[in-house]
C-alpha cells in the first residue's frame, strides 16, 4: 500500500478539511506529516487541540479497513498527489485529500462542467425546468454535476441521464449510506464520488463541506429554483467564492420558492432560460467541446403506450411455417437466464435502463453487462437518452 495509507489516514482522521489542509501546507504530503515529531501538531494554525490529540494517535488499522472496504465496493482511492484527480477541485482552499470513485470520471479539466442546484421542496415548474436545461447542456457536450438530493438535483441528474451525457454525482455520505436507484445510474453512465470514505459516521456539516467540491470541480453554478433563505443560496455563495460563474432561472414574482433565485438576477447572476444561456458563455474558452442542442425539452417521465397490434386472422399462427416459430424458440434457447429475465423485463417500446433493472431485479452492474453482450449478439440495440430495443426477430 505504502504512501497510499498514509492519505488513507488522513482522509480518516477525524479532522476538518480546514485543519487537513494546514498539515499539508506545513508538511507537504500525509506521509511526511504521519512521521511528524511529537505535538507538533498542536503547534499548527487552524488545527484545533482536539482535531491534534486525534491525529497524535497515528493510528494506521482504519486506513487498512478502508482499502479494503474500497477493494470490495469498487471504490477507486484518488489522493491529492494523484495525476487524475482533478486540477480544477486541488486548487481550491482545502480540497479533498482523498476523492472516492464510483464510475468513470469524465475529463473534469478539460470539461465545461456546470452544478445545477436548487431546492429540495420543487414545484413542478422548477423540476421541469432543470431537467430540461440539465437535458439540453448535457446533449451540447457539457458535464451535469449534481448533489442528486430530491427537487432540482435529482430533477438535474434525471434530465443528463436521458440525455446519455456526462454526469458527476456529489455525495455528502459514504458512498454506501446512497443506495438509491439513481444514484447506481449515475455511477454506472458517469462517476458518484464523496470525500468520507466508507464506515464514516454521518454529520450535516457534510453537506455543507460538499458544496466546496460541486462548485471547485464547476466551471458555473445554475441556480433553478430556490427560496430565499436556503441552502441554494449558501451553496451559490460558495461557488462565487471561488470565482465560478452564477446563472439562475426565473421563476413567478410571487412564488416563495422562486424568491432565492430572483434575488441571485437582482445581484448579478446572468438570466437562463435554456441551457445554452449558460453554455455560450463557455464556447470560447473551450473550443470543440460544446455544440447546441436542436432538441428543447428532455423526454416525458411517463412511458409510452406500446403500439396496438392487429388480430392475426383465425387459424393464422397454425397455417405459419414451423421454421419461423422454431427459428425465434432457438434464438431464446441461446441466452442465459439473467439475459432471458433482461429481454423479458424489455416493453415492445424502447425501454429505459432503469425499468430494466427494477423489473429484472438484477443488479445494475450486471445488467448493464448483460445489455453490452446482448448488443453485440444482436438481441438489443442501444438508443439515445439510455434506451434499448429488442431486436428478436423470425427469419
Amino acid at each position: 500500500m505504502a504512501a497510499l495509507e498514509y492519505w488513507l489516514w488522513l482522509s480518516s482522521s477525524g479532522v476538518s478539511p480546514k485543519a487537513k489542509a494546514a498539515l499539508l501546507a506545513r508538511f507537504g504530503d500525509a506521509e511526511t506529516a504521519f512521521f511528524a515529531p511529537p505535538k507538533a501538531f498542536e503547534k499548527l494554525e487552524g488545527v484545533s487541540a482536539q482535531e491534534a490529540q486525534r491525529l497524535e494517535k497515528r493510528e494506521l488499522r482504519r486506513a487498512h479497513e478502508i482499502a479494503g472496504a474500497c477493494e470490495r465496493q469498487g471504490i477507486r482511492i484518488l489522493t491529492l498527489q494523484d495525476a487524475a484527480y482533478p486540477v480544477r477541485l486541488r486548487n481550491i482552499f482545502a480540497p479533498p485529500v482523498v476523492l472516492y470513485v464510483k464510475g468513470t470520471l469524465p475529463p473534469i479539466d478539460s470539461s465545461v462542467a456546470i452544478a445545477v442546484v436548487g431546492t429540495r421542496q420543487a414545484s413542478l415548474y422548477g423540476r421541469k425546468m432543470a431537467r430540461d436545461l440539465a437535458y439540453q447542456m448535457a446533449q451540447s457536450g457539457a458535464v451535469i454535476l449534481s448533489g442528486l438530493t430530491k427537487g432540482i438535483d435529482e430533477a438535474a441528474a434525471q434530465g443528463a441521464l436521458q440525455a446519455g451525457g456526462k454526469i458527476v454525482g456529489v455525495l455528502g455520505t459514504p458512498h454506501e449510506e446512497e443506495r438509491g436507484q439513481l444514484a447506481r445510474s449515475v455511477a454506472a453512465w458517469g462517476a458518484l464520488i464523496s470525500e468520507y470514505p466508507p464506515g464514516t459516521g454521518q454529520s450535516n456539516l457534510f453537506f455543507r463541506e460538499r458544496n466546496r467540491i460541486t462548485a471547485g470541480l464547476s466551471v458555473g453554478v445554475l441556480a433553478v429554483e430556490a427560496p430565499e433563505k436556503s441552502g441554494t443560496r449558501l451553496f451559490v455563495e460558495e461557488a462565487a467564492s471561488q470565482g465560478k460563474e452564477i446563472f439562475a432561472v426565473p421563476g413567478n414574482a410571487d412564488a416563495l420558492s422562486s424568491a432565492g433565485t430572483l434575488e441571485m438576477l437582482k445581484e448579478g447572476a446572468k438570466l437562463a432560460t435554456c441551457g445554452w444561456d449558460v453554455l455560450c458563455e463557455f464556447e470560447k474558452v473551450y473550443p470543440g467541446t460544446l455544440h447546441r442542442s436542436e432538441r428543447l425539452h428532455a423526454p416525458e417521465e411517463a412511458k409510452p403506450e406500446p403500439p396496438k397490434k392487429e388480430k392475426p386472422p383465425k387459424g393464422a399462427l397454425d397455417k405459419k411455417s414451423g421454421g419461423d416459430y422454431i427459428d425465434l424458440k432457438q434464438q431464446l434457447g441461446a441466452l442465459s437466464e439473467d439475459q432471458l429475465r433482461i429481454i423479458t423485463a424489455m416493453e415492445a417500446t424502447p425501454t429505459h435502463v432503469d425499468d430494466i433493472v427494477e423489473r429484472s431485479q438484477l443488479p445494475v452492474s450486471k445488467v448493464l453487462a448483460q445489455l453490452t453482450v446482448l448488443q453485440v449478439k444482436g438481441y438489443v440495440q442501444r438508443l439515445p437518452g439510455q434506451r434499448y430495443e429488442r431486436k428478436i426477430t423470425r427469419k
